[in-house]
């Protein structure tokens, strides 16, 4: 979803999604993007009030959200955004590693040439409009990128698993390893990806998915640390 209902309920009211799942999805976008601040307590009467909700589908929606590891509780406190943490950054790049080191192997063999070629094309131009100052189209091709190699390794299991990095991965790609020599350094990555792929080299696509990874680590550790 582009936009989420919830946000305008009180206008046009609730017709999908089941409303706790609403406001998973928009607190979970108000976190990564910065506009929950981490440590900051959360507010829920004016949440309720705000979006036009009760408090169960509230509740339901933080329940969730602290299973992401995105807010915590404290008894006789209240409910937190978590903080992000060095660790946090090490611990999701490593299983993403190991995820997207698998999924690329097993990719190789299913993803179809003409979508590879299409990606990679996306790729190029995301770094174009980047160096423009338009960081949008990068971060959607990444997103892209990733989501759609690990859609087509043909494991469910592992699928699941890298779904459930998602708000981590988002939340990491906002406070570090976005600044223009970080971005060319990932569409490097990316085109040594998807060419492997597209030659059939699953080996080489595989090693270069980590290798990837395991960069954009470090650069985020270090971004990171010049935030705090």
């Amino acid at each position: 979803m582009n936009a989420y209902p919830v946000e305008n309920r009180a206008q046009v009211g609730i017709v999908t999604d089941k409303l706790s799942d609403q406001i998973y999805r928009l607190l979970r976008e108000r976190i990564v993007r910065g506009q929950l601040r981490a440590a900051s307590r959360i507010d829920l009467p004016a949440l309720m009030a705000e979006l036009g909700i009760s408090k169960t589908p509230l509740r339901e929606a933080l329940a969730r959200l602290e299973l992401d590891h995105l807010v915590v509780t404290k008894p006789r406190s209240g409910t937190y955004v978590a903080e992000l943490t060095v660790e946090d950054i090490r611990e999701v790049c490593d299983l993403r590693k190991g995820f997207e080191w698998v999924a690329t192997f097993e990719a190789t063999s299913k993803m179809p040439a003409a979508l590879l070629r299409e990606l990679r094309a996306e790729i190029v131009d995301a770094e174009q409009q980047a160096r423009d100052g338009n960081y949008d189209p990068f971060f959607a091709s990444d997103l892209r990128l990733h989501r759609t190699i690990v859609q087509h390794s043909g494991n469910r299991r592992l699928i699941r698993a890298r779904e459930a990095l998602e708000a981590y991965v988002d939340w990491m790609r906002v406070v570090g390893a976005t600044g223009v020599h970080r971005i060319a350094g990932s569409t490097r990555r990316h085109l040594e990806i998807v060419d492997a792929m597209l030659a059939g080299k699953a080996e080489q696509a595989r090693d270069a998915a980590a290798i990837h990874v395991e960069e954009v680590k470090v650069w985020t550790i270090e971004d990171f640390a010049q935030l705090r």
